[in-house]
């Protein structure tokens, strides 16, 4: 006696039936396309969040409590337009070789840009020059001004 199962509900029969495997195999190409983007997608949030980098109530506690050092990454017009408090200006196109950075590389460093962009670069080239302890100030000066922190301003050298 062959047993058959009966749904009531349509809606919740099983639904994987010979045309879908059949679609799925004719066009492979779309369904790999959409795995990949989808993997993609949430690539960010499973290496540990973008979006990379902390906010600035985490900036201050860095700064206040581990004595972190500021280093924001803009151009010199844009930080003299704007910047936060004892923050060393190293532009991202000479941070290679720039000798304002601290010697001690146990030391926390804050990366700093306009909007986190060039901040990330940034880090990337500290952590490869042998600094272990750099964080990303997620949203840049942007999320910093939005936070109501305090913002210096200067002339531009």
């Amino acid at each position: 006696m062959e047993q058959s199962l009966k749904f009531y509900n349509l809606r919740f029969a099983p639904t994987l039936t010979d045309d879908n495997v059949n679609f799925l195999l004719e066009n492979w190409p779309l369904v790999t396309m959409a795995v990949v983007s989808g993997g993609l997608l949430l690539r960010p949030l499973l290496q540990g969040g973008s979006g990379e980098g902390v906010p600035p109530s985490e900036a201050v506690r860095l700064m206040n409590r581990e004595k972190a050092v500021v280093i924001d990454v803009c151009e010199p017009d844009e930080f003299a337009a704007g910047h936060i408090g004892n923050a060393r200006n190293l532009p991202l196109g000479s941070l290679d070789g720039a000798k304002g950075l601290p010697g001690n590389k146990q030391l926390p460093l804050v990366i700093v840009c306009a909007a986190g962009v060039r901040a990330a670069r940034g880090a990337k080239v500290l952590r490869d020059k042998g600094y272990e302890n750099v964080h990303v100030l997620a949203g840049g000066m942007r999320a910093w001004r939005e936070a109501n922190l305090p913002v210096e301003s200067s002339k531009a050298a």
